[in-house]
């Protein structure tokens, strides 16, 4: 890329970056020219699609999203793991705001700018979820692609300021669907016993 076309880049992308965190991913193309004084065709010759911009934009959070899940799979607790992960892919997607939409759009779309990060961004997931699954703390019947759509959910559901509030609680019981719950023996009594009665006997 040559030093002019090189410096209208970046400055397109520092401006879309102003504009998308102030309006959110669905932010007018043409607003982002014009601020960034530009024609429209300046634009989608760096960035033939709003996909495009967004991957630019985007490409290194997806990239630290799936190194931080790559890192998670030598954690101790593979449950604790997966969900630590789980809420940190839910808080980059709410402070890109309305980047949820083209994402899970662009997982069907093989043609689509920001479908390799995102199918990255889900296999991440899958592994992490697998391990989990692996060592009988998740639910076997869950996958990749379902946990990739819980994601989504959460995401749509901060986005939304009515129900914003109950997304912790919302997303404690994801997890509780997710994960399988050991129950903690109990601990001895005094005499030695757990503290449970014969089958039989009040």
């Amino acid at each position: 890329m040559r030093a002019d076309a090189r410096k209208n880049y970046d400055h397109l992308l520092a401006v879309a970056r102003e504009v998308f965190t102030e309006q959110g991913a669905d932010a007018s193309l043409r607003d982002i020219a014009r601020r960034a004084e530009v024609g429209l065709g300046t634009l989608y010759r760096h960035f033939p699609t709003r996909e495009a911009l967004l991957e630019a934009l985007l490409r290194s959070s997806f990239n630290a999203l799936a190194a931080r899940a790559d890192e998670l799979q030598t954690a101790d607790d593979s449950a604790a793991a997966l969900m630590l992960w789980l809420r940190e892919t839910v808080a980059f997607t709410h402070e890109n705001r309305g980047v949820i939409a083209p994402m899970v759009s662009a997982i069907e779309d093989h043609d689509c700018a920001l479908h390799a990060s995102c199918v990255t961004l889900r296999a991440a997931g899958a592994a992490l979820l697998a391990r989990a699954q692996a060592d009988g703390n998740a639910r076997a019947d869950l996958d990749g692609s379902e946990l990739f759509d819980l994601i989504a959910a959460l995401a749509w559901l901060r986005e939304q300021p009515s129900h914003a509030p109950r997304s912790d609680r919302i997303f404690g019981l994801i997890a509780d669907v997710i994960l399988v719950r050991h129950p903690r023996p109990e601990a001895p009594n005094a005499s030695g016993h757990t503290g449970r009665q014969p089958k039989g006997r009040s």
